[in-house]
């Protein structure tokens, strides 16, 4: 009973772990890329936006961002002076450039990178490099090529000097107008930026343009690292007809419908437009190259002026921060990821989980003690199963002579010796996979705090004590793995065993390569593992000198006269 307890934990760990990682290798499996969708038919109003509101804060971490590969149009114009707008709020620093009208850089103050020597804020916009340019926030996008060109980098007429934004001041406002000089078409861009909130007002006006128009958010923006590994999604995400798309398309996706928001996400920040009014509007989702992908909303051409209304989210993925504005902006965190895919059950262990862990902090101020009561409480949930699973065991180990009989009497029929293994279970009341039970509760629980621990921007960069600085990596030290590798070690030789000693010797190198695997895993997960194996430690001691009913002792024969 042992030994299939023990497959089972050391399968689930490698197929959670290990299993899309060989795939990759392999050349068998990719992440999901769903072909290119055509536009569906025309839909009604937008959503409308709820008022911006104020925004709480955390802490921070951060890395770089990835290689470019993507080509913008021409090089801007020579002789012509480029006038640069700097915001200030409590929360950003954006500086507006008036050569497009468009972001140029926006960091986030209350999230900083890893360098400990000079640790700067999180800046979102990705630079060019190396001659290669990308696409800038708020670029306009028309079908005419050559228009395309002076929107893209005419110089704009500034309405509006810099802002710096506080309680006396909550609000301001930056204007950006263009007029074509060969064709007449005018494109003017207004931003309202406020005091405590991650939201910006936007205003798209133009007029005299015969195509569609899009408003692109920028290659890239919104990302700020674009990690290689197995969890969560990183690219662009779509809430449109009432779906939730994350697929990457393979060149341009088109996606019509009522279209909640576009967004460009990684494990932790977001880059979100929201349609603020009635207009129609298309979701592009577009591929610029390897790691560089792009999302718009376009708006279909039509006589006059045409205005477009949108709220942009340029921030953290702060669970109730998106929650707040009721438009489903926080299913970007996925709690239910599990093997290149999200399931409900996962994401139904996972947020009740989330719950208690960040209440638990309030009352602590301790991710890693919060960890902790929580494991102690599922510990205790799961008390009755247990005792189930342990007293299931020790039944097995007593009948194991029997077991062993029967398997020597039988060795050549099978069925037979099935039967009589069914019957002996029956008559010896013995349930022979009781054992599986609690690890088949904890498997769920393992992935939903793994997702906690990776998705969540709550625990990026939270401390535990001493040496472990952040729970959402590994410990630098690998001291918690190497103490879960000593607990899962006594606590394979306290538990009964059903083996041989030979196959006994052979699984005690299961706590050697488990603690090999945990090495990569999150701080908190391996807080979490080494204080479940303490917990069962002190169960196992507890239910069989205390709970469990004492085997007689055998009887002495009397001596003889």
């Amino acid at each position: 009973m042992e030994k299939r307890i023990i497959l089972f934990l050391v399968l689930s760990m490698a197929v959670i772990v290990l299993y899309p990682y060989l795939l990759e290798k392999m050349g068998i499996a990719k992440r999901p890329v769903p072909a290119s969708s055509a536009p569906a038919a025309k839909k009604k109003d937008a959503d409308k936006a709820a008022p911006a509101p104020a925004l709480p804060p955390p802490a921070a971490q951060a890395p770089s961002l990835p290689k470019a590969s993507v080509m913008l149009p021409p090089p801007a114009l020579t002789g012509e002076h480029e006038q640069e707008v700097t915001v200030e709020t409590d929360l950003a620093r954006v500086v507006l450039s008036n050569r497009g009208g468009v972001i140029k850089r926006w960091e986030l103050k209350r999230y900083l990178n890893t360098d400990p020597k000079q640790p700067k804020p999180i800046q979102l916009v990705p630079a060019d490099e190396k001659g290669v340019a990308l696409i800038p926030p708020l670029t306009v996008e028309v079908l005419d090529a050559k228009l395309q060109e002076r929107l893209a980098r005419g110089l704009y007429a500034v309405s509006g000097k810099d802002l710096n934004l506080n309680e006396g001041r909550p609000a301001g406002e930056i204007g950006f107008s263009y007029t074509d000089p060969e064709t007449g078409a005018q494109v003017t861009k207004r931003l309202t930026f406020h005091h405590g909130s991650y939201l910006v007002d936007l205003t798209v006006e133009t007029s005299g343009v015969s195509s569609s128009t899009t408003l692109s958010l920028g290659t890239n923006f919104g990302i700020h690292q674009w990690e290689e590994g197995f969890v969560g999604f990183i690219g662009p995400a779509t809430h449109i007809g009432g779906k939730l798309d994350k697929a990457t398309p393979e060149k341009e996706d088109l996606r019509a419908g009522q279209v909640k928001w576009a967004a460009m996400q990684d494990k932790y920040f977001l880059a979100a437009a929201i349609p603020a009014d009635a207009v129609l509007h298309i979701g592009v989702v577009r591929k610029e190259g390897e790691r560089l992908v792009s999302v718009g909303l376009r708006t279909p051409a039509a006589p006059g002026t045409v205005a477009s209304r949108y709220r942009l989210f340029v921030g953290p993925k702060e669970y109730d921060t998106l929650e707040a504005l009721k438009i489903e902006l926080e299913e970007t965190i996925d709690f239910g990821w599990f093997i290149y895919g999200s399931w409900s059950f996962v994401r139904a262990v996972a947020k009740p989980l989330f719950y208690a862990i960040r209440h638990l902090h309030d009352l602590t101020h301790n991710y890693g003690v919060a960890i902790i009561i929580v494991t102690i409480g599922i510990k205790l949930l799961l008390a009755p199963l247990a005792y189930k699973s342990y007293k299931s065991m020790k039944d097995m180990a007593a009948i194991q002579p029997e077991l062993m009989a029967l398997q020597k009497k039988y060795a050549d029929d099978r069925d037979r010796l099935n039967k009589e293994l069914i019957k002996l279970y029956k008559d010896k009341k013995v349930n022979p996979v009781g054992g599986c039970l609690p690890m088949f509760f904890q498997i769920p629980i393992f992935v939903a705090l793994f997702n906690i621990l990776y998705m969540t921007i709550e625990l990026r960069q939270a401390p535990f004590l001493l040496w472990v600085k952040d729970l959402s990596v590994q410990d630098p030290y690998y001291v918690l793995p190497i103490l879960m590798g000593v607990t899962m070690f006594i606590q394979q030789k306290i538990q009964p065993t059903t083996m041989d000693p030979k196959q006994a010797q052979i699984m005690l190198l299961l706590p050697v390569f488990l603690t090999f695997l945990f090495v990569t895993f999150p701080a908190g997960l391996v807080l979490y593992w080494l204080t479940n194996n303490v917990l069962t430690i002190a169960q196992q001691v507890v239910t069989d000198r205390y709970l469990l009913p004492k085997a007689p002792a055998p009887a002495t024969a009397p001596a003889a006269k």
